[in-house]
C-alpha cells in the first residue's frame, strides 16, 4: 500500500532521518514501506519548512500529512499523570464533518496498531457541548476539526492557553478550502494561530491544483518586502483513471436534467459491481435517484442516500456502513467527494454533467482509493447537451488539466466577523490586528483605511446605525484596546459563528395522526427543508424526502410535519444553491467541440446526428462566435443566444439585455437562461428588427452594458437584497441564533430588507453594501465572466433568422414556463412540450444575417 514513487524532489538521506522503532516495526510487518514523498515530507517538516503536498489519490496523503506530528509525538513520548497543562500538538482542518470523521476513524488504527502515545479526538459541529467543554479542558494531541470550530476555539478567553504548544496544522483538500468564505475565514484563523505559537508550521494536502503557487503563498504569512512562499512536494505516476460515458440504446434527451432515461443501465451497473458511489449535483437529483434505483431494485441491495439536508444520525450509520462494506451503493451530493478513504468502492457513477474537470477528478478519485490501481467511473449525462460535457470534462481528465477557480480577495463581511472574534477572546490593539491581518494572502492589499471602516462597522454599525444600541459591539477603552462591550455580544458571536448562510430551513418531522384524527407529538426527525418550499404547499401535497414520499401535514412552531404516504405523484424539494456553475474550462471545451468536427466525431450517433440537424437547419458557431437565433412560435417572438458561459453569466446577461430591449421599444417579455444558452422573447420581431439593426447586434451586445446599465438594474434588484442578507449575517449585523431560539428565515430576511432600505437612503457608501457589490459581482451575476465573454465575442457575432426553432434551442425553450418547485424530478412532464419542439426542429429555414 505504501511503495515508494518518483517525487520532483530528491529521496531524503537514509541515514539523516531514521523513522521511530514502532514505525518502522509496523511497516516491516505489513510488508510495506513509506513512500518517497512520505519521507520528504516528514524531513523537510523536521527542518521547520511548512509545506504543499500535491499528490493523486490513493497516494498516502493523510500518512505524510500526519507523519511529522506522530514522529514528533512519539519521541515526547506520554505525559506523566499530574504534568503541567500541554495544549493541542496539531490540528487537522477538513472541508467536510464526514472527512474529519473518517479521518479519526482510519488515523485510530495505525496508532493503535504501533501502540504510539498519541490522543485523537475530532470537534465538528455534531460533537456534543460536553465534550467540547472536556476538550478545553483536558487537549487531545491531535485534534480534527473545521474552519468554523478553529474560529470558535480562537474567540475563547483560553485560545493562548489552548494554542501555545502547537506545532502543525494539516490542511485537507486544500484547494476546496481556500476559494471560498470559509477560506478567508480559515486564513485569518491562522494568521490569529500563528500570533499564539510563533513556530507553527502548516501542511497543505491536495489532489486537484490548478495554480499551485497560490496555495503556497496561502500556507505561510506574507511579509510586506517580500512574497514567502511554503515549499513544494509534487507526487507524479498514479494509474490513469478509466472513465466512460454510458452508452445506451435508450433515447437521450434532448433536454430535462433526471436522467431518467439511464435509471436500468445504472441500476445494472450497480448490480455488476461490489460497491458503487453515485455523485449527483444537487439534493433533489440524489432524492429522485434514490427513489427511482429502490422502484426496480428487485434484487433487494442495499442502497443509501446521503445529502447534507438528512439529519445527521442517519448520516452517520451510512458511512458506517460504507465504511464496513455492507452497502452495494450510496446516491450522494458533495458530501461525500472529498478524501473520504473507502478503498473498496469499485465504481463510481456520475449522474449528470460533473460541471468542473477537477470536481471530475475528485468525485471519481473515490473508486478504488489507491494510487497504483485504476478508479473507475461512468458518467451519464442527463441530456445532449451534458453529453458533450461530459465528454470535455473526460478529455481534460486524461490529460490532467485542472480548472479549480482561483483564490479571490478576503471578503470584507468576514473580515468583519473575524474582528468582532478576536475582540471575543481579548483587547485588541487595532494597529497591531490590521498588521496581523495583512500577513494572510486574501487580506495582503487591504488597505488601513478600509480596516478602520470595518472596526468602526462592528463598533457602531456605520453612521447610519450608530444611534442603536445592539450595534455597538465592541468599544475603544482609555488604555486604547477594543474589547466587547459586554459579555451577551461574545455568547451571540458564538451561536452565529461561520460563512455558511443556508436558505431558512425547518426541520421535517414524520408523525402519525391519533384515533381521534389528530396528529400526534414526537415522531422521528428526517432532516431539514427550505423554508420557502414548504411556502408552496398546502396540506395534503406530498414530496419525496429522505428516500420516502411523505405527506404534508402543516408547520407546528419551527417544525415541518409529515406523514407517510405512498402518492405517485410526490413533489421534490428544490434545495438552494445546490447547483454548481459550469466552469469556464468546460465551457470553453464545448465551444471547441460544436466547432471542430474531428472532435465532434467521437461522440454518440444520437448527439451526431443531433448536431448534423442543427448544422441543417441553422449552423455550428465556430469557437470565438456568438451565435444567436431568432424565429417566432406561436403568437410571440423569440431570441436565443447561444454564449457556452454558465447559468450565472446568463442570467446577468439576461437581465441586462431585456432592459436594452425595452428601451428601444422591442419589449421582451421574459427570458430564461441554462448553463448553455439564453432565450429572450416578446411580441415583437425580433429578427427583423435586427435585420434593420434597430439596434444593431454590436450595439445590442457592446461592453457598456457592464456599466450604467448594470448600476441602473442593481439599484432595482432583488439578488442585491438577497446578497446583503448574507452579508448581513456573516458580518454579524443579523444573528440568526439567539440563546433558546432561533430566528426563522422569515424574520430574518424582513429585518435584512430594513436595514438595507435604510443603508440605501441614508449611507449608500456603508462597508457592508459595499461588500455586497463585491459578492455579487463575483457569485451571482458572475461579471469577469461575462465581461471575459463580451471582449470575445466583439465583431464575432452571427445572427440566423429561422422559420422554426433549432435543434440546438429546443433545451432552453423546455425550460420556458417550468415551475420551481418541480425541480429536475418532473422531466417526464415536460415529454409531449418536447415532442412538439423536436418535431418543429426538424424542419424549417433561415435567412443568414451576419
Amino acid at each position: 500500500m505504501f511503495p515508494v514513487n518518483r517525487i520532483d524532489s530528491p529521496l531524503p538521506d537514509s541515514d539523516a532521518l531514521t523513522l521511530p522503532a514502532p514505525f518502522l516495526r509496523w511497516f516491516a510487518e505489513k510488508g510495506w514501506r513509506p513512500r518517497a514523498h512520505q519521507l520528504e515530507l516528514l524531513s523537510r517538516a523536521e527542518a521547520g519548512e511548512s509545506t504543499l503536498l500535491i499528490a493523486p489519490t490513493g497516494a498516502g496523503k493523510t500518512l505524510a500529512g500526519f507523519l511529522p506530528s506522530l514522529v514528533d509525538l512519539t519521541r515526547r513520548g506520554k505525559i506523566p499523570p499530574g504534568s503541567p497543562f500541554i495544549g493541542i500538538h496539531t490540528l487537522y482542518i477538513s472541508p467536510l464533518k464526514a472527512l474529519a470523521v473518517d479521518i479519526e476513524r482510519n488515523l485510530m488504527k495505525p496508532v493503535a496498531e504501533m501502540g504510539l502515545p498519541v490522543r485523537i479526538e475530532n470537534r465538528t459541529g455534531d460533537t456534543p457541548q460536553g465534550k467540547r467543554q472536556r476538550q478545553r479542558l483536558n487537549p487531545p494531541d491531535i485534534l480534527l476539526t473545521t474552519p468554523e470550530q478553529l474560529a470558535l476555539l480562537i474567540a475563547n478567553g483560553e485560545a493562548e492557553r489552548f494554542f501555545r504548544d502547537l506545532r502543525y496544522v494539516v490542511l485537507d483538500e486544500l484547494h476546496s478550502l481556500v476559494t471560498s468564505k470559509r477560506g478567508h475565514l480559515l486564513s485569518l484563523g491562522l494568521a490569529r494561530l500563528r500570533r499564539l505559537a510563533p513556530d507553527l508550521q502548516t501542511i497543505g494536502l491536495s489532489a486537484t491544483v490548478a495554480e499551485p503557487m497560490d496555495l503556497q503563498r496561502w500556507l505561510v504569512a506574507q511579509a510586506e518586502e517580500h512574497e514567502n512562499r511554503a515549499g513544494l512536494i509534487t507526487v507524479s505516476g498514479g494509474a490513469k483513471p478509466e472513465i466512460s460515458i454510458l452508452r445506451t440504446d435508450e433515447h437521450v434527451p434532448w433536454a430535462g436534467h433526471s436522467a431518467r432515461y439511464a435509471i436500468a443501465d445504472v441500476y445494472a451497473a450497480i448490480r455488476d459491481h461490489g460497491t458503487t458511489l453515485l455523485f449527483v449535483n444537487t439534493r433533489s437529483q440524489a432524492e429522485m435517484l434514490f427513489q427511482e434505483l429502490w422502484t426496480i431494485n428487485d434484487d433487494n441491495l442495499p442502497i443509501a442516500l446521503h445529502h447534507g439536508s438528512l439529519d445527521v444520525a442517519q448520516r452517520r450509520k451510512v458511512e458506517a456502513a460504507m465504511s464496513e462494506n455492507r452497502l452495494r451503493a450510496v446516491v450522494a451530493t458533495s458530501t461525500l467527494d472529498l478524501g473520504i478513504d473507502w478503498g473498496d468502492v469499485d465504481l463510481v457513477v456520475h449522474v449528470g454533467a460533473p460541471k468542473g474537470a477537477s470536481r471530475l477528478a475528485q468525485r471519481i478519485g473515490r473508486a478504488n482509493h489507491r494510487m497504483d490501481e485504476p478508479s473507475r467511473a461512468i458518467l451519464v449525462p442527463a441530456n445532449r447537451f451534458e453529453v458533450m460535457e461530459c465528454q470535455a470534462a473526460l478529455d481534460a481528465n486524461y490529460i490532467g488539466a485542472q480548472d479549480t477557480p482561483p483564490i479571490g480577495r478576503g471578503a470584507l463581511d468576514v473580515l468583519a466577523q473575524h474582528v468582532l472574534g478576536t475582540a471575543c477572546a481579548r483587547p485588541f490593539d487595532a494597529v497591531d490586528l490590521h498588521r496581523e491581518i495583512t500577513s494572510v494572502a486574501p487580506y495582503a492589499d487591504l488597505s488601513w483605511e478600509t480596516f478602520e471602516r470595518i472596526v468602526d462597522f462592528v463598533a457602531t454599525g456605520g453612521y447610519a446605525l450608530r444611534t442603536y444600541e445592539r450595534y455597538a459591539r465592541i468599544r475603544k477603552t482609555k488604555d486604547g484596546l477594543w474589547r466587547v462591550s459586554n459579555p451577551m455580544v461574545a455568547q451571540q458571536y458564538r451561536l452565529n459563528v461561520g460563512t455558511i448562510v443556508e436558505s431558512p430551513m425547518l426541520n421535517v418531522r414524520m408523525v402519525k395522526r391519533n384515533a381521534r384524527g389528530s396528529l400526534g407529538r414526537g415522531g422521528m426527525t428526517l432532516g431539514k427543508v427550505e423554508e420557502y418550499f414548504l411556502e408552496m404547499l398546502s396540506p395534503g401535497d406530498t414530496f419525496l424526502f429522505s428516500g420516502k414520499v411523505v405527506r404534508f401535514e402543516g408547520i407546528r412552531e419551527n417544525e415541518c410535519l409529515v406523514s407517510q404516504a405512498f402518492s405517485l405523484d410526490a413533489k421534490v424539494p428544490t434545495y438552494a444553491g445546490g447547483k454548481f456553475p459550469l466552469s469556464t474550462y468546460l465551457a470553453a471545451q464545448v465551444r471547441k467541440m460544436l466547432a471542430d468536427p474531428a472532435r465532434r466525431a467521437s461522440l454518440p450517433e444520437q448527439v451526431r446526428d443531433w448536431l448534423a440537424l442543427q448544422k441543417d437547419v441553422s449552423m455550428l458557431p465556430r469557437e470565438d462566435e456568438l451565435l444567436i437565433e431568432t424565429f417566432p412560435r406561436g403568437s410571440r417572438h423569440y431570441m436565443v443566444i447561444y454564449a457556452f458561459e454558465g447559468r450565472l453569466a446568463h442570467q446577468t446577461l439576461g437581465m441586462l439585455l431585456t432592459r436594452r430591449l425595452d428601451r428601444t421599444g422591442l419589449k421582451p417579455l421574459g427570458f430564461v437562461a441554462t448553463d448553455y444558452s439564453l432565450a429572450v422573447w416578446g411580441l415583437d420581431d425580433l429578427g427583423s428588427a435586427f435585420r434593420a439593426r434597430r439596434p444593431s447586434l454590436a450595439q445590442l451586445f457592446d461592453e457598456d452594458m457592464l456599466g450604467d446599465d448594470l448600476e441602473a438594474w442593481l439599484n432595482e434588484s432583488f439578488l442585491l437584497k438577497r446578497t446583503f442578507r448574507n452579508c448581513a449575517v456573516i458580518a454579524g449585523l443579523i444573528d440568526q441564533r439567539h440563546p433558546g431560539k432561533e430566528k426563522t428565515g422569515r424574520q430574518i430576511t424582513v429585518s435584512a430588507d430594513l436595514i438595507y432600505d435604510v443603508l440605501r437612503a441614508h449611507e449608500p457608501d456603508h462597508i457592508l453594501l459595499e461588500a455586497t457589490r463585491s459578492d455579487a459581482a463575483t457569485g451571482l451575476l458572475d461579471i469577469g465572466r461575462l465581461g471575459s465573454m463580451l471582449k470575445r465575442i466583439k465583431g464575432h457575432i452571427t445572427h440566423r433568422r429561422l422559420d422554426h426553432i433549432s435543434p440546438l434551442a429546443v433545451p432552453v425553450m423546455l425550460e420556458i414556463g417550468r415551475e420551481a418547485v418541480q425541480g429536475e424530478a418532473h422531466d417526464f412532464l415536460l415529454s409531449e412540450a418536447a415532442d412538439d419542439l423536436i418535431n418543429e426542429a426538424m424542419g424549417g429555414g433561415h435567412d443568414a444575417d451576419e
